[in-house]
């Protein structure tokens, strides 16, 4: 297993990564990975029942994606706000940041804002001068990627349909392919993990032991993990499910309700504990996503299916196709 960032590179053509959702959800393809016999299968999402075992306990995350992302009223500085911190004021990412300095004032809507600090992570925390909800009317915050600004068809489409709990800047994007009738047909639970910004930094050490997660808060119900707990095979949804089941409490090793943050970052030649089975999307070359889903399937074969996908024209990223691995 190697350490080398430059080790989990690939290339990917442009026009591959999805710009808009396909118009129904449940027809994504859905390359199938089984790593016994290291093997590789195009199948459709709507047959993921099919690789399921009656015993198996799929685990989602119920995220709910905020409106975060706004333009100040001159359309100069676009602004992400992360978080309301109280009355008046927010935690927010700023571009270009040499326009919102300490003591830099902006306007939205009828809000001015004024720069009162700037984090060692380049957050601004900022003041306005009244109290007014910027999430409001903000839009859908989606990836640079996607080169286009967020639409009416983005507000349902880049949300899972099981979203309840507000707090995401980013869509656990393995949950977009289900639909209820799909769902209701599998057993399943709901932990949450509100997806920051700290998911997608770049890992910019070639050691990739080196890099630094930033923590993301999640929370497990009581009745989640008795569910958890019971299964006798879990089928985690997303990557965000997968770091939340690997890094959460037990007690005399069973599952217990809790919440919490976590900054497990997992890269091979990592040991899973409690995910047996992984349903995620198709990442970035050289993030820690890449690296989570290399240490669950291993590098090389990963790999070979990413140049498989490549080759049979998968659609990539958040609104793309997705992967089984068993």
């Amino acid at each position: 297993m190697s350490s080398k960032l430059s080790d989990y590179d690939y290339h990917l053509p442009r026009e591959l990564i999805a710009q808009r959702p396909l118009a129904r959800r449940e027809d994504s393809r859905m390359m199938v990975l089984r790593r016994d016999a290291q093997t590789i299968e195009h199948r459709q999402f709507r047959e993921v029942k099919t690789f399921l075992q009656p015993d198996n306990l799929l685990v989602l995350n119920d995220t709910r994606v905020l409106p975060a992302r706004r333009f100040s009223h001159d359309g100069a500085v676009e602004f992400l706000f992360l978080e309301r911190l109280g009355p008046r004021r927010w935690r927010c990412l700023v571009k270009p940041g040499r326009k919102m300095r300490v003591g830099a004032t902006a306007k939205i809507d009828n809000a001015t804002m004024r720069v009162e600090e700037i984090t060692p992570e380049g957050e601004r925390v900022v003041l306005l001068d009244e109290d007014v909800d910027l999430h409001a009317g903000g839009s859908m915050p989606l990836p640079p990627y996607i080169g286009r600004e967020s639409d009416a068809d983005d507000v349902s489409r880049y949300q899972t349909i099981f979203a309840q709990v507000p707090g995401a800047l980013a869509a656990p994007t393995a949950g977009l392919h289900f639909t209820p009738e799909i769902l209701a047909e599998i057993p399943h639970t709901f932990v949450t993990l509100h997806v920051g910004t700290g998911t997608f930094l770049p890992v910019r050490s070639e050691n990739v032991a080196q890099h630094r997660m930033h923590a993301e808060h999640f929370s497990i119900s009581a009745s989640a993990a008795a569910k958890i707990d019971n299964a006798k095979q879990i089928a985690a949804v997303g990557t965000t499910v997968v770091r939340v089941l690997e890094s959460a409490r037990r007690e005399n090793g069973e599952l217990i309700a809790q919440t919490g943050s976590t900054d497990i970052f997992i890269y091979p030649p990592y040991r899973f504990q409690h995910v047996d089975h992984l349903l995620t999307n198709f990442h970035l070359p050289r993030s820690t996503l890449l690296l989570l889903v290399s240490a669950f399937a291993g590098r090389e074969f990963l790999l070979r299916a990413y140049e498989e996908a490549i080759r049979e024209r998968y659609r990539f990223y958040s609104y793309g196709d997705c992967m089984l691995i068993l």
